[in-house]
């Protein structure tokens, strides 16, 4: 059986624990939680080095991308070389296949117009194969990056604008600490705090990573669709008292939980048994395809 252990920055009443199969391969897979402590994590990673076949990395990032780039975030750096034998990922490896794959389920198999869907994607550094795939399927595109992360009203509608934006804001603002752009520990579990409510009310798809769209939310989401990764039971209640009509979640249903994308990389890396930094993104592609993995959809408004 093969051992896979996301450490995450966020919250620990997030913990969860499920046994899988992936191409006749045993998976216990786990997510613990280090309320927001750097330093706890690192140790942890320490600790498992060596014990487990795969580690994630949640509730930070340690890549960002925009076209060409690739940001890697001083903090994140310090959670990847913390383990020197078990490989370490964030899940960016697998969202530009697996984001991609998703933006394509909803037009093929759900039948989801997108071609000129007005979509807030609330941050599209760490999912850009997501919001590079809206964008190419003719999606209306606001990038919320600039307005939720860095607080500044500046709404980005061009792909490559939004490229040369990041090309002149990141390398300074990767030297921050992580907690400065994203809600880490207790902070998930607090009630949200809308802010820049407008780009969301105009919004009929409301794409990118739960926390950070889930922090700045309004009252009501009446009619959306959230695409997005990591939720729970308690989030997707959350979603439907909020009047969201549908939920996509791009990693599958395990155990009555969609992981994040660093879980399932993880495992993807475990079966390959390689470093992270020598997988190929073809590789990730055919294990993708033999798996037969599909996003989870719920329908909100219709349950029961």
């Amino acid at each position: 059986m093969k051992r896979v252990v996301s450490v995450s920055l966020g919250s620990s009443g997030r913990d969860h624990h499920a046994r899988a199969q992936f191409l006749n391969e045993e998976f216990d897979i786990s997510r613990v939680g280090t309320d927001g402590k750097l330093d706890a994590a690192i140790a942890m990673v320490r600790d498992l080095d060596g014990k487990a076949d795969a580690i994630g990395l949640g509730g930070i990032d340690v890549y960002l991308y925009a076209g060409r780039h690739r940001y890697a975030l001083r903090d994140g750096l310090r959670l990847l070389e913390a383990a020197k034998t078990t490989p370490v990922v964030d899940g960016s490896g697998l969202k530009n296949t697996l984001e991609r794959k998703a933006v394509a389920f909803m037009r093929e198999d759900l039948g989801m117009e997108l071609r000129g869907k007005r979509v807030l994607m609330v941050s599209a550094l760490d999912r850009f194969g997501m919001a590079q795939a809206l964008v190419d399927a003719g999606a209306d595109v606001l990038f919320g990056d600039f307005i939720f992360a860095l607080d500044k009203d500046m709404p980005v509608r061009d792909l490559h604008h939004f490229e040369e934006l990041a090309e002149k804001y990141l390398p300074d603002a990767c030297k921050l600490p992580f907690q400065f752009f994203y809600p880490t520990g207790k902070k998930q579990e607090k009630p949200p705090e809308p802010k820049y409510p407008q780009y969301y009310e105009q919004a009929e798809i409301v794409a990118g990573d739960f926390h950070f769209m889930r922090q700045f939310m309004p009252e009501r989401l009446d009619g959306k669709i959230v695409l997005t990764n990591t939720v729970t039971p308690q989030n997707i209640e959350e979603l439907r008292a909020r009047g969201v009509d549908t939920l996509i979640t791009t990693t599958p249903d395990i155990a009555g939980r969609s992981f994040g994308t660093n879980v399932l990389e993880a495992a993807l890396v475990a079966l390959l048994g390689k470093r992270w930094s020598d997988v190929e993104a073809s590789e990730y592609d055919r294990l993708l395809g033999e798996l037969h993995l599909r996003p989870r959809v719920v329908r909100l408004t219709h349950a029961a």
